[in-house]
């Protein structure tokens, strides 16, 4: 730090150099007007003593041009990022308040530069190792940064700044070239079998330095999806066994029964033990056949379907209040899934405690797609139940399986679609299915 050294207040000094100058301009004046004029002798005395007076004004004023230039120096040193030069000035003038407040807004920038750097390398180092692999690519398809999973997904832990975006991806697993090729966010399996890994795919584009940029984030889900999976089959399996054993631990008592009845000859007992057999196996032949084809649903296969006709042939199987759909507009879907994803839907609907005639289906256009609301008038949901709804094997029935509304949801985001729930105003539920063309 320059230390700069101006013992006397500017002030004085300019004020004490000029009545100096004043006395010196006017004794001198004086004496000349023994031989010139008045006029003259003052012009000769100024004449005479302008050369002191510049040598003077030079010697007050080269500390001020030293701490100028210091200043000059320290503001080119923040230019380059250098915030650690400052200036000291001894005097106690306004030159010393100038020095101060140069220093203070040095100080202010030293620490906001600390932060920065200290907040830079946390990112960094974030960035750096999260499992999840970031690339960021530039309008002209280059890399401009990526993290350590991304060098180790598509580069073999080399490198990847300044490569070919499109170059890399031509290297790279067809799966994840495929993933590119659909646009937008998803996801995909790389390997086979116990070697199978799957990756979630994003992709978000935003403006840096006025230039659009992109940014990959390849999320690796195996183990994630290995401990869901986990998790579902113990809810699959624990479902199942209940459900077995509620069916299975009466057939076996009745038989029993039914084996003492006719031993002992007492026919006229038999037929009831006999019809409640019958109607615990067919409940669970009915279990059976629900699981078995919400885990065995075929890809979707659409064609054109006319709204008027679909919406006939449900009212032929279950009563409901038909609202839009008479016209001879046309959607496209797999009509035998979203038959059977609205029949669940409006089962539901009747057996949720709704007078019969509060049961509707409303079908309207909504943008490109299409959307059927089934409305009832019952108990609705409470926020837990919402929540959990549209999960597999959740149910709050007696006898309920947990696959209507999952089937339904799995229709649904199969044609490319969603379904939601919501409570109405007034009591009752709304259940939205919305179908793309």
């Amino acid at each position: 730090m320059p230390k700069l050294r101006q013992r006397i207040p500017l002030s004085l000094q300019f004020t004490g150099l000029a009545l100096v100058y004043l006395v010196a301009a006017a004794s001198l004046a004086v004496v000349l007007a023994h031989w010139l004029r008045p006029v003259w002798s003052a012009l000769a005395a100024v004449a005479a003593l302008a050369p002191l007076l510049v040598y003077h004004v030079r010697r007050a004023f080269a500390p001020m041009q030293s701490l100028f230039r210091a200043l000059a120096g320290s503001v080119a040193s923040y230019e380059d990022g250098d915030f650690a030069f400052g200036v000291r000035w001894d005097g106690r003038d306004e030159l010393g308040e100038l020095v101060a407040s140069h220093n203070a807004l040095g100080a202010a920038l030293r620490a906001q530069r600390l932060s920065l750097v200290q907040r830079e390398l946390l990112l960094d180092t974030m960035v750096q190792n999260t499992p999840v692999a970031m690339l960021l690519v530039d309008p002209a398809r280059r890399v401009v940064h990526a993290n350590l999973a991304a060098r180790k997904l598509l580069g073999d832990g080399h490198k990847l700044e300044g490569q070919s975006f499109d170059s890399l991806l031509a290297r790279s697993h067809e799966a994840l070239r495929e993933a590119f090729d659909r646009g937008g966010d998803g996801m995909f399996s790389v390997g086979e079998a116990d070697e199978e890994e799957v990756y979630h795919l994003a992709r978000r584009h935003f403006r840096l330095n006025g230039r659009r940029h992109e940014l990959v984030l390849l999320r690796q889900l195996t183990a994630e999806l290995r401990r869901q999976e986990v998790q579902t089959w113990k809810k699959v399996i624990r479902v199942i066994s209940h459900e077995l054993n509620n069916s299975l631990a009466p057939i076996a008592s009745l038989a029993h029964s039914g084996a003492e009845l006719l031993r002992r000859g007492q026919l006229e007992r038999l037929p009831n033990a006999l019809a409640t057999i019958e109607e615990r196996a067919r409940h669970l032949e009915g279990f059976i056949r629900d699981y078995a084809h919400f885990a065995k649903l075929p890809s979707p296969r659409s064609e054109p379907v006319p709204w008027k006709r679909f919406i006939a042939q449900l009212q032929s199987q279950v009563p409901f209040v038909a609202e839009g759909g008479n016209d001879d507009r046309m959607g496209r879907f797999d009509q035998a899934q979203v038959e059977q994803a609205l029949l669940n839907l409006l089962k539901n609907a009747h057996e949720s405690g709704s007078p019969p005639g509060e049961v509707k289906l409303a079908l309207r256009r909504a943008g490109a797609s299409w959307r059927l609301d089934v409305l009832d008038r019952g108990s609705g949901m409470n926020d837990a139940v919402l929540a959990n709804a549209l999960l597999p094997f959740y149910s709050t029935k007696r006898h309920g399986t947990g696959l209507g509304l999952a089937l339904a949801r799995e229709i649904a985001e199969a044609h490319g679609g969603r379904i939601s729930l919501v409570n109405r105003d007034g009591g009752g539920l709304c259940v939205t299915l919305v179908l793309p063309d």
